[in-house]
């Protein structure tokens, strides 16, 4: 895997995410986020620094995908719980894969 194969399956489940984030009959009360907007905010700052090849805070990323982290919370209230699993599944791949070629350089 080349780190750009690495960086756009990471980047499309975070899109992924996104879109299942958005759904307007989302229950965000779980989570820590204060609504929709916040939670988009979030994943999308992600997205941009990945996208531009910026620092960001990969602890609080993968926290996201993490067993009762936000995004598993609004999952488990909004009835996609199973989808998030097969997501946090491909996240956990493919930010190994981006980490591990990113720290070879």
């Amino acid at each position: 895997m080349t780190m750009t194969t690495a960086k756009e399956a990471l980047l499309e489940v975070l899109r992924e995410t996104r879109v299942l984030l958005e759904q307007p009959d989302n229950d965000f009360n779980g989570s820590s986020w204060n609504g929709m907007a916040a939670a988009l905010a979030e994943v999308d700052g992600f997205i941009a620094a990945i996208e531009a090849e910026h620092p960001f805070d990969r602890l609080k990323l993968t926290i996201l995908f993490a067993p009762t982290g936000n995004i598993q919370e609004v999952s488990a209230s909004s009835g996609w719980g199973d989808e998030f699993c097969r997501l946090a599944e491909r996240f956990d791949q493919a930010f190994e894969a981006y980490e591990k070629l990113r720290k070879q350089g």
